[in-house]
């Protein structure tokens, strides 16, 4: 973790809870897109020290030791973040259409900076994060592979032939 004017960049993190496309579920309202990156435990002092909303999964299985994260939002008003999957082919920028495609999507790594918002409501304060940049890399099935060099081409007659 390294931070950079109140950003802080975190490679090859874990994500969970990803909600990129912001449907609506028993932990989020329609729209808001939103994923958890798990902390490391000395990240996850220094953040909350600095007033992040570093919160933390109890554990499951007798043990295990308590997992802090951090809840990310995904805003493309105003600032959009810069979105970026890595595949077998190369780097393709999703953008709000297409960035729930990473919400089923087998990842291998993730690198990404989030940014602070301060916040002040009723006396409260903390700081929210915000996506700045995340690349994420896919791992793709070996039919994709297989596969990766067909690129689909509109037929003029009746939908989608191959090239």
């Amino acid at each position: 973790m390294a931070y950079d004017d109140k950003n802080v960049t975190m490679e090859g993190v874990r994500i969970i809870f990803r909600n990129f496309s912001g449907k609506e579920g028993q932990y989020n309202r329609e729209g808001d897109r939103n994923f958890a990156v798990l902390l490391d435990p000395k990240t996850a002092d220094r953040m909350s020290q600095d007033g992040w909303n570093v919160k933390v999964l109890q554990p499951r299985e007798e043990g295990d030791e308590p997992q802090p994260y951090l809840t990310v939002a995904v805003n493309f008003k105003g600032r959009p973040p810069r979105v970026v999957m890595i595949t077998s082919r190369g780097r393709t920028n999703l953008d709000e259409d297409s960035v729930g495609a990473l919400d089923w999507a087998e990842i291998l790594n993730v690198d990404l900076i989030v940014r602070p918002y301060e916040w002040a409501v009723s006396g409260k304060t903390g700081v929210k994060a915000y996506l700045q940049s995340i690349y994420v890399t896919i791992q793709e099935d070996p039919l994709e592979l297989k596969y990766a060099d067909l690129n689909p081409a509109m037929d003029d007659d009746n939908g989608l032939s191959f090239k």
